[in-house]
């Protein structure tokens, strides 16, 4: 990747509208010991942008109120260190010509989705247990792949996303299930059950969901 290495603390701002591919994402610069700060909309990350000026951009091209590709060039007409903050474009379009556009504008790289978050540059994570791609909805747990419903996906997810920190009931039903879900605390208890059976089922011996009676989960990778 020609955008440069990032240091351990290093914040990233992430404009991406499309939840499931941010939370991986997220996931994955944050394990690399990255701040990210996220935004659905380029007003969002223009505002942003002029409060405080991350280390690295990381944007999508189509976005709902408007194209990446604007912004980047926005940024790069910046003065001081604002307009020389490395970014790297996220377009679910693989033609060259986005491609060459979008390196013509300033970008310091491009990645085509769908694509594997070891694709975004900075300090490799380290060796994990899992290969997702949420997007795709395809992901392996030690090499071996694993038949994972919508919510069951969601849910790993969640728990890959915020390892270590315990999550509640409400917390996953919010996330995955949707502020209007009618869903109860039994329908995340028997996604953790089908989840941990197929984890087991690829892995045997392999449990790192840990449950906190009355608080919640949290993984433990």
């Amino acid at each position: 990747m020609s955008a440069p290495a990032h240091v351990f603390g290093a914040t990233v701002l992430l404009v991406e509208d499309d939840p499931a591919i941010a939370r991986t994402i997220i996931y994955a610069l944050e394990r690399d010991g990255l701040v990210v700060t996220h935004c659905l909309l380029l007003s969002d990350a223009r505002r942003q942008l002029a409060l405080r000026p991350p280390d690295v951009l990381v944007l999508d091209v189509g976005l709902p109120d408007g194209n990446g590709l604007d912004l980047c060039r926005e940024v790069r007409a910046f003065k001081g260190h604002a307009g020389s903050l490395p970014v790297l474009m996220l377009s679910a379009h693989g033609e060259e010509l986005d491609r060459v556009l979008g390196l013509e504008l300033g970008a310091d790289d491009y990645v085509s989705k769908p694509f594997s978050p070891r694709a975004l540059p900075g300090p490799t994570a380290g060796v994990s247990p899992f290969e997702m791609d949420v997007a795709g909805q395809r992901v392996s747990f030690k090499g071996q792949p694993l038949l994972l419903t919508r919510l069951e996906l969601g849910v790993l997810a969640d728990l890959l996303q915020h390892r270590g920190r315990i999550r509640s009931r409400d917390d996953l039903l919010r996330t995955v299930w949707g502020h209007d879900s009618d869903s109860t605390d039994r329908t995340v208890d028997t996604h953790i059950k089908t989840l941990r059976v197929k984890l087991q089922q690829a892995a045997p011996g392999s449990d790192f969901i840990v449950t906190h009676r009355g608080m919640g989960y949290s993984a433990e990778v």
